[in-house]
Parts: structure tokens; sequence; C-alpha cells
């Protein structure tokens, strides 16, 4: 199964060139990077142009103007889906994702789940160098919304994520309009309300 990795950029210049290099040493031959700009005023998008021309495997979607992550992330998916991606995956582009942890990823999906999640709470996953506090109100906000939402994942607003693409072509992604984070909830809980398999990797954030 084909692989495309959304990659969503604002002003993420230090990072994107690592990055990609990162992605290279762990995607299959045919498996992509999609770089999303939000015409990020450090010239981000200018890099990521120049990346594309230099990578094969490499695409750059020019947005005009910073709209958020839920908006980025699903042009980004239409695009994925349009260029015939079977599997799409979200991270962030400043390595809060490992991008070594992508493989894993890929083939939970690429087993039995429709969506996989990367999930700092599950057995084997952690939090790096939060502080106690931050550390109990993400895992408290994490409890409180799969509790709320019945949702059955320990880690609902994460954002390292694998989608095969059924998924995405049986959401009504235009009727998606959440554009922050709660993107993320609002993505697994739809899914899971049209009954797909949802699986957690353990991952550290």
């Amino acid at each position: 199964m084909r692989a495309t990795v959304c990659l969503p950029t604002y002003n993420e210049r230090a990072n994107l060139e690592r990055m990609i290099d990162a992605l290279a040493g762990v995607l299959r031959e045919g498996d992509r990077v999609l770089v999303i700009d939000d015409n990020s005023p450090d010239g981000t998008g200018e890099l990521a142009g120049r990346l594309a021309a230099e990578h094969d495997f490499v695409d750059v979607l020019h947005r005009e103007r910073k709209q958020g992550l839920g908006p980025a992330y699903l042009a980004g998916f239409s695009r994925a889906l349009a260029d015939g991606a079977e599997l799409v995956l979200e991270m962030d582009c400043d390595f809060s994702h490992d991008p070594a942890d992508v493989p894993r990823l890929i083939a939970a999906a690429e087993a039995d789940a429709d969506l996989v999640l990367g999930s700092r709470y599950v057995k084997g996953g952690r939090v790096g160098d939060w502080g106690l506090i931050r550390q109990a109100i993400s895992r408290g906000a994490s409890l409180y919304t799969a509790l709320f939402l019945q949702m059955g994942v320990k880690d609902p607003t994460g954002g390292f994520k694998c989608f095969r693409r059924r998924v995405l072509e049986s959401l009504d992604l235009d009727a998606i309009t959440s554009k922050g984070y709660a993107f993320q909830i609002e993505t697994t809980y739809r899914a899971k309300r049209e009954g797909f398999t949802v699986v957690e990797v353990p991952i550290t954030f």
C-alpha cells in the first residue's frame, strides 16, 4: 500500500530539510511526502519547493494563508487521495513525532487497522520532557474526551496518525469544522462512529 505523509508547515524552515532527510531514510519505494505550507513568512514554502525539485518523493501544496491545522490537513488529505495514496499519515514537522515510528504505523494499518494512532498513553508510550503539570493536563484532557465521547481510545488528542484510504473516503471531510487540535478528536470520533477499527501504537512524544 503506497503511503503519503502529510506534513503541515508554518514557519518550519529550521526543521523541514532535516525532517525530509529523516523520512527519506524510513519510507519505502513509492511512498511520498506532501508538505502543506500555509504561506510561511520565514520562507518554508520556498524551501519546500526546492526540496521537491531535489527529491522525487516530495510534493508541495502551497496555501494562500494560515487557516488552522484542520483545514491544512483536509487539503492535504484531498491531494493525497487524488494522487492515489492508499495510506495517508499526518505528523508534525518539529520532531515531536519521531520519523522512525512511521514504519510502525504503516505496518499496523497494513495488518488489520483502519486508523492507527501514535499513542502516548497506551502501555509502552510516553511523553518526553514535559513537566508534571503539563502531563497531568494532557492526560486529563485525553481521559475526559475519551470518556465523554465513549471513543474507547486512550490518546484521542494525538496528531500522529495513519488512515486507510477507505476511512477518509467514507468520512464527510467537508463537514469537519474543527480548525485546531480538536480536529484530531473529531476525525477519530467520526471514524469510530462509522465502525472503523482503530488501533493505538505506543510512541514517545
